[in-house]
């Protein structure tokens, strides 16, 4: 996923990809310790073009993938959907450690490259991996597995009483503050 500058140098174009999830690293390391699994392609549509100093990309990418709840531990297909603005700079300088500058919201989301290329890879990767819930839900509804006997209490109802005297929590049930 390159972008020659001098196709942006003038004017700005529209650019369409579509990769394989593999093909980036980082979502090829998700997939393997089984955080999702990507069911279809990455797909990028951006527009890029020069604006002063630097090249500026605006862009939408989505995947479709698929993650177990973690309530209930069905599988559920979800599609990420994430759209970005990146600022590009031509040998952009990243701060030294020990150097001590206050940071403006633009140079958060600077990147740097060199020669006649923007390499937009990383920075695709990262918007997928920062779209992909770490605790994934099939439903904001959903109501898990009984603690008791392990029923999915999404399509069956169980007998099980919960003793509230299980909880570690149960001691403030009746606790009220006084002003």
């Amino acid at each position: 996923m390159k972008i020659k500058i001098d196709h942006i140098r003038e004017k700005s174009r529209q650019y369409s990809f579509t990769e394989s999830a593999e093909s980036f690293p980082v979502l090829a390391d998700m997939s393997s310790a089984g955080e999702c699994n990507f069911t279809g392609p990455v797909n990028v549509n951006v527009t890029a073009g020069r604006e002063f100093d630097h090249y500026r990309v605006d862009g939408l990418v989505t995947v479709p993938i698929q993650q177990n709840c973690s309530r209930c531990l069905c599988s559920f297909d979800k599609n990420i959907c994430s759209s970005f603005s990146i600022f590009f700079r031509e040998n952009f300088k990243n701060l030294e450690e020990e150097d001590e500058v206050e940071l403006e919201e633009r140079d958060l989301i600077t990147a740097d490259f060199s020669g006649d290329e923007i390499d937009l890879s990383m920075e695709i990767a990262e918007q997928v991996a920062l779209e992909i819930p770490l605790k994934p839900l099939c439903s904001e509804t959903c109501k898990g597995l009984c603690p008791v006997c392990g029923v999915d209490l999404n399509t069956e109802t169980c007998s099980c009483v919960l003793d509230s005297k299980q909880s570690r929590f149960a001691a403030l049930k009746n606790f009220k503050i006084s002003s």
